[in-house]
């Protein structure tokens, strides 16, 4: 059934010489109506004159408002008159198709002027259904509809009022919301805590933008969590009035569980690493991006925490401002605390202007205080104002300066420790240490050295023009058995080094620092990814250790289910193989 509405601004004289019109031509079973933005409440009596003309009575005919109908009920909608034009723009999907007319608005008292139009308005009615016009229109309408509708992503469609205008098979999938549930609705009284969450650009004033992307934690309907990557697009009209967004989301929750599950998952936002701890790190940079806490990052030297800082900030809303990292043990005392809070001319010698300090650099964004536990106890007192109040004072000035900065600290020190000694302030780590992430040493990730030690060699020999550089199983063995006390930072200063020995295409053992070579034979049963049968495979179990089903299967996962493969993987004939598999359960599907 097509429903069609005709709209003019007032709903006393075109509109409904449309609609009057309309219905004598129509075919049986289609809703007709007109409507106006601001209606007159009665009909213009010269309306009511010429249309009796041609035999059509509409005197008994009643203005209606356009807000009594529901526009995404509604498949055609005609506007009349240059003002329902303007105002009505119904470009959103979801909405009806829309059709301007723009018939100039009679003269009051001028009958031949209504016959005018009276007859402009048949012509253009009889055109509308008997050239196939509205049939066009309407299947036009419910085509993009069935293509929406056949996506496996869930779309959502609402106006600058977040009220929802479409909602496709696949988003009712996805979120266990039906379409009637949601349509016509603000998303924020729809969902709880809205649909996107502290991600969501529409809490507040109508935003300007184009398209952004980003990834979300949501809970359906029956309260199962589940990832969302969403792409925003901006609707605009034909003046660049932004209209609404379109929204296209996919679940990703079964993806990363088979990712983790095959070991799949070698990076997340610019971190290296697959192993099972780094894996809960990802998660945790995930959880705590969208919630605006001081973090607290801590790990070895040289594992990697200014890259978690950088990462938690570009997932978060504050992506788009300044991360300003500072090195708080690099500096002393007195200029550490002009770095941070910025000097007013002549506070000290040698401030011959004023500036800025890191936080006022990153009001709106992150500021990332590496080694906070060295810092003195006359600085831990300014930096916990910062953080109870928000405020600060160049040095050497009065003015009190208002920052909006998330607080993101590292350090390699047991905090706790040095808060038992008194060298450290106790609430200065609460207000640091909200959300605490613990980084692990290169030593308890070694499955991860051959992922990283790969990056650096393709890293490195891009920069100094080199081609494809390969790895020879006993220099990767050695990799595999060297403690790796300076961790990641000193893995990549090895590699730095074996490319300055390396001249061919291969790094040898011979290349690489002695004291890590020296590690090759500590562990002779410990092969690496590189000598596997099996490329990116982890290390078979040792001997000694008993093999578990996670074994199993991550050998199973890795080598995509080649039985053959997953035995050697594990050290054992493929007749054990099937011993583990029938002891733990493990289809041989699986």
């Amino acid at each position: 059934m097509t429903r069609l509405l005709f709209l003019c601004s007032g709903n006393g004289s075109r509109s409904q010489m449309a609609e009057a019109l309309a219905r004598r031509i129509a075919p049986e079973g289609m809703e007709i109506a007109s409507a106006g933005y601001n209606p007159s409440g009665e009909i213009n009596p010269l309306a009511i004159e010429v249309m009796r003309e041609i035999g059509l009575d509409i005197s008994g005919a009643k203005s209606a408002s356009f807000s009594e109908f529901k526009a995404e009920e509604l498949d055609v909608v005609i506007t009349l008159c240059a003002d329902a034009s303007d105002e009505c723009a119904l470009a959103l999907p979801g909405h009806p198709t829309q059709v301007d007319w723009r018939i100039d608005d009679p003269v009051a008292g001028e009958l031949a002027t209504f016959r005018k139009i009276r007859d402009q308005v048949a012509g253009l009615v009889e055109n509308l259904f008997e050239r196939g016009y509205l049939k066009a229109l309407t299947w036009a309408n419910k085509k993009a509809n069935l293509i929406l509708n056949s996506l496996s992503e869930g779309i959502i469609v609402h106006d600058i009022n977040r009220r929802i205008s479409y909602f496709n098979e696949a988003a009712e999938k996805i979120t266990g919301y039906a379409r009637e549930e949601v349509i016509g609705r603000d998303c924020h009284e729809v969902f709880p805590g809205n649909f996107c969450g502290a991600k969501c650009a529409f809490c507040a004033d109508c935003p300007e933008f184009e398209q952004v992307k980003y990834s979300l934690d949501f809970v359906t309907k029956s309260g199962e969590a589940r990832n969302i990557e969403m792409s925003v697009q901006a609707v605009k009209g034909d003046g660049g009035k932004m209209m609404g967004v379109l929204a296209s989301f996919r679940d990703l929750t079964r993806v990363d569980e088979m990712e983790r599950r095959l070991g799949q998952i070698e990076s997340f936002s610019g971190i290296i690493g697959r192993d099972k701890k780094m894996l809960e790190v990802y998660d945790l940079i995930r959880s705590v991006a969208d919630v605006n806490v001081p973090v607290l990052v801590q790990g070895a030297s040289g594992t990697g925490k200014e890259l978690v800082a950088a990462a938690i900030h570009n997932e978060s809303l504050r992506a788009d401002k300044l991360f300003v990292p500072i090195n708080c043990g690099a500096l002393p005392e007195n200029l550490l605390e002009s770095e941070l809070f910025g000097h007013v001319r002549g506070a000290f010698t040698g401030a011959i202007r004023d500036k800025k300090g890191r936080f006022e650099l990153a009001d709106g964004g992150t500021i990332f205080l590496d080694e906070i536990g060295d810092i003195s106890p006359a600085m831990q007192v300014k930096l916990l104002r910062v953080l109870q109040e928000g405020t600060f004072e160049r040095v050497g000035g009065t003015k009190t300066i208002q920052t909006d900065v998330r607080v993101i600290s590292a350090t390699n020190k047991d905090i706790r420790e040095e808060i038992a000694s008194g060298r450290f302030r106790e609430d200065l780590f609460y207000r640091l240490c909200v959300m605490p992430i613990e980084l692990p040493p290169l030593r308890e990730r070694a499955t991860d050295i051959p992922l990283l030690a790969r990056h650096f060699l393709k890293r490195f020999g891009a920069e100094n023009g080199r081609g494809e550089i390969t790895l020879s199983a006993e220099a990767m063995d050695a990799f595999m058995n060297y403690p790796w006390p300076g961790n990641i930072r000193e893995l990549q200063n090895a590699i730095q080094f074996a490319l300055v020995k390396c001249r061919g295409g291969a790094l040898e053992l011979a290349h690489i620092p002695p004291q890590i070579a020296a590690a090759k034979n500590i562990y002779p049963e410990r092969r690496s990814e590189e000598t596997s049968p099996v490329a990116n495979a982890q290390p078979a179990p040792q001997p000694g250790r008993k093999v578990v089903r996670e074994d199993v299967l991550s050998a199973l996962g890795r080598t995509d289910g080649n039985k053959a493969k997953a035995a050697r993987l594990l050290g054992v004939n493929r007749a054990t193989l099937y011993r583990y598999l029938k002891k733990f359960g493990i289809a041989e599907d699986e």
